[in-house]
């Protein structure tokens, strides 16, 4: 099973400025996620996707070969990861005559995720599955402590129908946590990510589920840092 992994990186992130290559740590974040990719597979299959030539600087000075440079209209604002995917799937089929079985994402905003992680979800794929993807609890439930307003303004609880008056008793529902996707390639080229039906998904903890949006998120992972040298 030939594994293509893509770490989208590019250069004009609004939230945390220059975030992909901003020390953390002492390196820069971007390194977390190669590393997360080498333990899964070799470097001539590890794509970065960046419009950014001190991006690609970075990555290459880490030893990992940035085989192009990411079109202008896949580096905008409303560019899609999607179309990124495509994009680095069919570069490296058509330049390099490889045929894909998986695509991994591996995003930059996770740099808690553990390389044992990458590979544990890695083991969850097998025919017939449109995507493995990384999930944790959620703090909110549907079935519990979700509400809609209904027409006449009142609330009431999203599922259920109140049958629930615990919340251990309730369903456990999950949220993406945007550290791991695993997706079938030949799916991926007619399916969006988002659309796909056949979903298995890999419960990651809440440390490992850290993301990075914000500049107060990049400050917590930061505090974070530091507690975990304390212990």
């Amino acid at each position: 099973m030939r594994t293509l992994v893509v770490i989208p990186a590019r250069g004009g992130s609004k939230g945390i400025p220059r975030k992909n290559i901003k020390p953390l740590d002492g390196k820069p974040l971007i390194y977390y996620t190669i590393e997360a990719a080498r333990a899964i597979v070799p470097d001539e299959d590890i794509c970065v996707s960046t419009d950014d030539t001190e991006i690609i600087e970075v990555v290459e000075k880490y030893g990992l070969k940035v085989p192009f440079v990411r079109p202008a209209e896949l580096a905008s604002d409303t560019a899609g990861t999607y179309e990124v995917l495509i994009h680095a799937l069919n570069y490296y089929e058509e330049k390099y005559q490889r045929h894909y079985d998986v695509v991994v994402l591996l995003q930059n905003t996770s740099p808690f995720r553990k390389k044992e992680q990458v590979e544990e979800a890695l083991s969850l794929y097998r025919d017939g599955v449109d995507m493995v993807v990384s999930v944790k609890e959620c703090a909110a439930n549907p079935y519990y402590n979700v509400f809609e307003e209904n027409a006449e303004g009142y609330l009431h609880i999203s599922k259920g129908e109140g049958s629930y008056m615990r919340r251990q008793d309730a369903p456990k529902v999950y949220e993406y946590n945007g550290a791991i996707y695993i997706m079938n390639a030949e799916t991926l080229k007619t399916t969006h990510m988002h659309k796909m039906k056949k979903r298995v998904k890999y419960v990651m903890d809440d440390l490992s589920s850290f993301d990075l949006d914000t500049m107060f998120d990049w400050k917590m992972a930061e505090m974070i840092v530091v507690q975990n040298k304390d212990k």
